[in-house]
């Protein structure tokens, strides 16, 4: 949901998704002398609650000098951005937010201008696609405030494991579990499928008469022997089947079709892995489409899938399943892999370069050369990345060294923003919490998602979202499917808010490793801190994008 209000002057314009609100703010240049920042004050009117939402500085003046990790009520110490999130936010609230430009003194704050706004977070379950996105920070000072230095599983009750799923697991299960026998089929294709907890739902609901098939990756040693052992000891043995051939490539997909009445119609899919690391681990998604037409299409990729087949023939049925449209259609198209060539790569490319408004893509693995070709040369002014490493997995060296060359380059673009996957080491800067990750994951540790978003928030969104990595073998080599949304603004919605929530969470953590160590604290500024959001520079490129303003 998206809604856009200006008042005395002072724009705000508001994106919903579910767990978070996005705010963009506004205000003529001309009027911000004095300005000392925005206080934001929210009601909840499902849960009847109204307060002032906090961050994370103080002014020094008026510093009440709480203890580290501590939060500020922004009535006394506003937000010095533009641009601002609610991550607090619930599903499906109705929610007013009251937005105060403040000028004055720290110790003698007074309001300039005030913009009242209201909004609904969206549910996850509404509509035609169901989008649940984990934490995936456990590395961060929410955790850290709710559970201490402790790993999820030394938190009794798992109420650790409950916040880092958000809701993902949960959803999870359900789908599984309201499957009904004589009414209902399951058909699962998966890469990590070792968990044993959600392995034993899939078990009860074999158990009650449910018929499920299973093919899961097999082709080498990791994740071939712990899905074996896995499946093996959740008695699924007799009702699964392995991805065998070629060796050297891997079945990536993690989905689950449902049928009914023997008929497809609804389809989990997304990038998260049914593994204790991808449910609550790094970041992830998964996305529940109930569209006929497109569970068909998994149906028939999965039938293929389900005799194990060589690529040759593997790749044939594929580009007859879902052939490469010449531009995504209104509405949900499906891409499957393996592909004889690299064209739909190609295809996700063009429609990256061709973004007008925005772009926003990342990147588990490295970027592909093609997609540095894109922020390079790309069209859309406001262009962010975020990656998990700044390359591939490499060696030490100098092709390493060239590679972080590159992307430095790019870095150095003004359309560009990148962020890099980290977390707080230390308890001396800034009053931040030091953090430390779950160890559920030791590849990929923080950024997993495999997501692209074309002016999202355009009338004419486009959100590409599945398995694949945005790479060649991920086009050529392996089992995967990707989901096309376009002109779904719900869908994009969603998706953009996660992104930023993300993105925003890594690329301050990776912030503080170019701080110097005799860097004292930096408290909220008193000067004209605001005049960065002006002019031809990468914060005022944000400010116009997230408040929609021309100037």
């Amino acid at each position: 949901m998206r809604v856009m209000k200006t008042n005395g002057g002072l724009k705000v314009h508001a994106i919903a998704g579910t767990y978070v609100v996005m705010l963009g703010f506004d205000l003529a240049e001309a009027n911000c002398d004095g300005l000392l920042g925005f206080s934001i004050h929210r009601t909840d009117h499902t849960e009847n609650e109204a307060y002032y939402l906090s961050g994370s500085k103080a002014f020094a003046e008026t510093d009440p000098g709480f203890p580290s990790g501590s939060k500020y009520s922004t009535r006394d110490h506003p937000i010095q951005s533009f641009q601002w999130a609610d991550y607090s936010a619930k599903p499906g609230h109705d929610y007013t937010y009251t937005i105060t430009a403040l000028k004055g003194t720290p110790a003698d704050l007074e309001p300039y201008a005030e913009t009242v706004i209201d909004i609904t977070t969206e549910s996850p379950e509404s509509g035609d696609h169901d989008i649940y996105f984990n934490c995936g920070l456990a590395a961060s000072q929410a955790y850290v405030r709710r559970f201490g230095d402790r790993v999820p599983e030394d938190v009794p009750n798992r109420k650790a494991f409950e916040w880092l799923s958000r809701g993902l697991n949960e959803a999870l299960e359900d789908f599984i579990r309201s499957s009904k026998p004589g009414q209902h089929a399951l058909r699962i294709a998966a890469y990590e499928f070792n968990y044993d907890v959600f392995l034993k739902v899939v078990k009860e609901v074999l158990d009650k008469g449910v018929n499920i098939q299973i093919v899961y990756d097999a082709r080498k040693d990791n994740p071939k022997i712990r899905n074996q052992q896995a499946v093996a000891a959740a008695g699924l043995a007799n009702v699964s089947r392995e991805r065998t051939i070629p060796k050297s490539y891997i079945s990536h997909n993690k989905f689950i079709i449902k049928l009914q009445d023997g008929q497809p119609y609804s389809v989990w899919t997304g990038g998260t892995n049914f593994s204790e690391g991808g449910i609550y681990g790094h970041s992830n998604v998964a996305h529940v489409i109930e569209e006929q037409a497109i569970a068909t299409k998994f149906l028939d990729y999965w039938t293929a899938l389900w005799s194990d087949p060589k690529s040759t023939p593997l790749k044939d049925s594929v580009e007859m399943i879902s052939p490469l449209p010449v531009s995504p259609p209104v509405g949900t198209t499906v891409l499957f892999s393996p592909r004889k060539n690299l064209d739909a790569l190609d295809w996700y490319a063009k429609l990256a370069m061709n973004a007008n408004d925005g772009l926003f893509m990342t990147f588990a693995f490295g970027m592909n050369d093609i997609f540095k070709n894109v922020y390079e040369n790309g069209c859309a002014p406001f262009r962010l990345a975020l990656m998990e490493k700044k390359t591939r997995s490499m060696k030490a060296g100098p092709a390493r060294d060239a590679e972080e060359r590159k992307i430095q380059i790019l870095r150095n673009m003004p359309e560009n923003v990148f962020a890099i996957g980290d977390f707080i080491r230390t308890n001396e800067i800034d009053g931040w919490v030091k953090e430390k990750l779950t160890n559920l994951n030791s590849h990929v540790r923080y950024v997993h998602n495999k997501f692209m978003l074309v002016d999202p928030l355009t009338d004419d969104p486009i959100v590409v979202a599945g398995s694949a990595n945005f790479s060649d073998a991920s086009t050529r080599r392996n089992d995967e499917n990707m989901v096309i949304t376009r002109g779904n603004k719900r869908v994009a919605d969603i998706y953009l808010c996660e992104f930023m929530r993300l993105y925003s969470h890594h690329a301050f953590r990776e912030s503080l490793k170019w701080r110097e160590s005799n860097n004292p604290p930096k408290a909220l500024r008193i000067d004209d801190w605001w005049r960065g959001y002006f002019g031809m520079t990468p914060r005022s490129t944000r400010r116009k994008y997230f408040a929609r303003s021309q100037v």
